[in-house]
């Protein structure tokens, strides 16, 4: 049976294995490609592939909703994709300006986890806005218009609205969280530790193919698109460290203090605690 690995555009890792050369070559993968990566986690469950790769948000709320989670590997931290964006003629100067205003985000992606964090600056939570579930061509056409007052943004999106003029950043993501891509399955999969360690190894080696020739990644990445889009994603190839690791223990960290955040902003309905036992057999 194929080794399957979903993608879809968001995780820009699983997006170009699909498209590289040779990626993953030794493990013979099938890549199965899907629109929404929100969706992992039923995909996982129904058996539509064995592996998919994500924010750090959906797997907590995989393992929120009954799913035993299995992380395999994570990306480096991500400090220059996402920021919160306004309108530049917006009278909102502060993150605690935003208590009451309505904000566009992909929510229950890493965005609603950096805004939670972004909100307690502010002496806010979660509750205290009206959150808004938009892709993000409709956020920013929504933000234009008037209709919400800010936009949580990722790449590409971001880079290409900063580049437009029409709006400011009232904050980045910068280092207030880890941000990192997780690549994670299910225990239903039955990926055996032997498998996932090759996983791991390949998307490490990928990771440094693609460090080495951004512009070749670039133009995959924008193929159909226009010379702009092209050097959107060239900037954001060549911005963002591509290593991979492995899950190790200080990764689960990271993610039961984000459960623990999104729990006491009331966006998990019971404290989740992050079972590591499995993850750490990958390691031995």
């Amino acid at each position: 049976m194929a080794f399957r690995i979903g993608h879809h555009p968001n995780n820009l890792h699983l997006r170009l294995a699909s498209l590289w050369p040779g990626a993953f070559a030794g493990m013979k993968p099938e890549f199965v490609g899907y629109l929404e990566g929100r969706d992992t986690a039923d995909r996982l469950r129904l058996g539509e592939f064995d592996i998919g790769g994500t924010g750090s948000t959906p797997p907590i709320l995989a393992a929120a909703s009954g799913l035993s989670v299995t992380y395999v590997a994570a990306s480096s931290p991500r400090p220059a994709n996402g920021a919160i964006l306004v309108s530049k003629t917006a009278g909102i100067d502060k993150i605690a300006d935003l208590k009451g205003s309505t904000v566009a985000l992909v929510d229950g992606s890493f965005l609603t986890y950096f805004l939670a964090k972004r909100l307690e600056e502010g002496g806010l939570k979660l509750t205290d806005i009206q959150r808004h579930d938009m892709a993000p061509v409709p956020s920013r056409e929504a933000l234009k218009a008037g209709t919400v007052t800010a936009w949580v943004a990722m790449a590409p999106h971001l880079e290409q609205s900063l580049a437009s003029g029409e709006f400011r950043v009232l904050a980045y993501c910068g280092d207030l969280i880890p941000n990192r891509s997780l690549f994670w399955t299910i225990r239903d999969r039955g990926l055996s530790k032997e498998t996932m360690q090759e996983f791991a190894g390949e998307l490490q080696h990928l990771g440094r193919e693609i460090a080495a020739d951004p512009e070749k990644a670039a133009a995959l990445l924008a193929a159909g698109g226009d010379e702009t889009e092209r050097r959107a994603w060239t900037r954001v190839v060549s911005e963002r460290n591509w290593q991979a690791i492995a899950a190790l223990p200080a990764l689960l960290r990271e993610q039961q203090t984000e459960a623990d955040t999104l729990f006491g902003h009331g966006d998990l309905p019971a404290r989740l605690t992050i079972d590591t036992a499995s993850d750490e057999e990958i390691l031995r």
